[in-house]
C-alpha cells in the first residue's frame, strides 16, 4: 500500500511541471482515463489498485505530453508567450500598412 501511494506521489509531482492550460488539461484527462483502463486491467490479475496508479501516472505523463504539444503549436501559430503560471500573454503587433508590393510597413 505505501508503495502505491509512493507511485501516486511521485507521478502526480512529475505532472505538476505541466505549464499551459492544454498541458494541465491532458494531464488530469490521462490520470484519469489511465486510471480506469489500469484498474481494469489490474483487476484482471488480481491488482486494481496497482494497475490503477501505474495507469494514473502513465496516463498523466501521456495526457500531459499531448497537451504540451498543443500549447506549442499554439505559441507558434500565435505571436505571444506562456508565463511560468500558464498564462497566456499576447505580443501585440505593431500598426502599419501594405505598400504597393505587398510588403507590410511599420509606421
Amino acid at each position: 500500500m505505501k508503495k502505491n501511494i509512493l507511485i501516486l506521489l511521485s507521478s502526480m509531482s512529475l505532472v505538476s511541471c505541466a505549464t499551459g492550460p492544454n498541458a494541465q488539461t491532458g494531464a488530469v484527462l490521462g490520470a484519469l482515463g489511465g486510471a480506469a483502463v489500469g484498474g481494469i486491467i489490474g483487476n484482471q490479475s488480481g491488482r486494481g489498485l496497482e494497475g490503477a496508479a501505474i495507469g494514473a501516472g502513465l496516463g498523466a505523463l501521456g495526457g500531459n505530453a499531448i497537451g504540451n504539444s498543443k500549447d506549442q503549436q499554439n505559441a507558434r501559430s500565435q505571436q505571444g508567450y506562456y508565463d511560468k503560471q500558464g498564462r497566456w500573454h499576447p505580443q501585440q503587433q505593431q500598426q502599419g500598412y501594405y505598400d504597393r508590393y505587398g510588403n507590410y510597413r511599420y509606421y
